[in-house]
């Protein structure tokens, strides 16, 4: 068994703010939606390795009324430090806060906590080299 992709939720009419975390902050690249599910907004979001096999998706639906998940989160493993140092600082560029407190306490890894643009928690973490 592997993991497909995990869905997170905007309120009607939040996909640029889904955009802008997910493009400009973590560099990943959209993807069309299948044609039948595009009436139901959101937008999909894609990570690829350096041979352009997908390494993580992300579905951002809406919903209405929309609470953001503050507990339940996606943890996004990145490829190495470099990758985990880039993206900390495109989040901070981005005016994305960035929750370092844990950054140490998970066997093995860093990682850092954040929100999207619609206070969803995301984690972002790297194996320790």
């Amino acid at each position: 068994m592997r993991l497909h992709h995990v869905q997170v939720a905007c309120p009607p009419g939040g996909e640029d703010v889904a955009r802008r975390f997910y493009v400009e902050a973590l560099a990943m690249t959209e993807v069309d939606k299948p044609e039948d599910l595009r009436a139901r907004g959101g937008a999909w979001f894609r990570a690829h390795d350096e041979h352009g096999a997908v390494t993580a998706e992300v579905h951002v639906g809406v919903e209405d009324p929309f609470v953001p998940a503050r507990k339940a989160h996606p943890a996004l493993l990145l490829d190495s430090p470099a990758h985990f140092q880039a993206a900390a600082s495109r989040l901070a560029l981005g005016g994305f806060d960035l929750d370092l407190s844990q950054r140490h306490s998970f066997p093995g890894h860093e990682r850092l906590h954040t929100h999207d643009g619609h206070g969803n928690r995301i984690e972002i973490l790297v194996q320790r080299v």
